[in-house]
């Protein structure tokens, strides 16, 4: 029955240091997306203009 409870203290303390790193990492930018807004350009946005446009005739 002890071993149970060393599994579980040893699990939140592995869990929170997983947590912390988590934290620490998307502090520090590491998430931050630096590719996408480079080439955001290169993408075809008609299809979403067209519906627009769509969209509001049936709408008059």
């Amino acid at each position: 029955m002890s071993v149970i409870i060393v599994l579980i203290g040893f699990s939140i303390f592995v869990a929170s240091g997983f947590l912390v790193a988590f934290l620490w990492a998307a502090r520090s930018g590491q998430y931050d997306d630096d590719v996408s807004p480079s080439i955001r350009i290169l993408y075809d946005n008609e299809d979403i203009s067209s519906e627009q446009t769509n969209t509001n005739q049936n709408k008059v």
